[in-house]
């Protein structure tokens, strides 16, 4: 199964080449405004696409999936929206999840520790590909000043479950692909640190 992975669109998710693939996730913040009204550009975006399932979460520009979760489900008709919930293709588990660590205020924030754990918690012992917004304590996860800000309990989660795979955004300046512990972990930002579009979407085979 080949997937194609982006995320930390912000709006300009029509400004990248997007490879053919069977899947495609974006591992969240789509938007700029993260408003109700971009949603339905967006699954027409995702309707024009070829890949035989999107898989879609939100992230912390993403306000509309915070306070208005039911109205976007509705108007993502081209999309599977995951928000601490699976789905399973051609026997392989995707699990999806928003949250991150406190952010500046941001959507889908939640305190380090308990509050965090009990999200990851909620994730599926047989998951196959994790796709979180916000990347782990330690990988793909440093600031442009070198600042190692990832959530530490959804390190613990991922040595715990054992994915294959690994699929986060949030920070655009960790963009790349590691493998560590038998994980295959993978920043897909699309923007850099600057907000520009000039990171490519990661393709890999499940």
């Amino acid at each position: 199964m080949k997937c194609v992975a982006i995320s930390d669109t912000h709006g300009m998710y029509d400004k990248i080449d997007i490879p053919d693939g069977d899947v495609l996730i974006h591992a969240g913040d789509i938007f700029g405004q993260g408003k109700l009204r971009e949603v339905s550009a967006f699954n027409a975006f995702l309707g024009a696409l070829p890949h035989r399932v999107k898989i879609v979460i939100a992230g912390n520009h993403d306000w509309c999936f915070a306070r208005e979760e039911e109205a976007c489900r509705a108007l993502l008709t081209n999309a599977v929206y995951l928000q601490d919930e699976a789905v399973t293709i051609d026997g392989v588990k995707f699990y999806g999840s928003p949250w991150q660590p406190f952010f500046h205020n941001w959507a889908f924030n939640l305190q380090r520790g308990r509050e965090l754990k009990a999200k990851w918690d909620l994730i599926d012992a047989d998951t196959d590909v994790l796709i979180t917004h916000g990347p782990a304590f330690g990988v793909h996860d440093q600031t442009v000043g070198g600042l190692s800000v990832g959530c530490e309990e959804l390190a613990h989660a991922i040595t715990r479950i054992r994915p294959r795979f690994h699929v986060c955004g949030h920070i655009h300046e960790s963009y790349g692909v590691v493998e560590k512990g038998g994980c295959t972990y993978i920043n897909a930002s699309i923007a850099n640190h600057r907000f520009q579009p000039e990171n490519a979407p990661v393709v890999f085979e499940v």
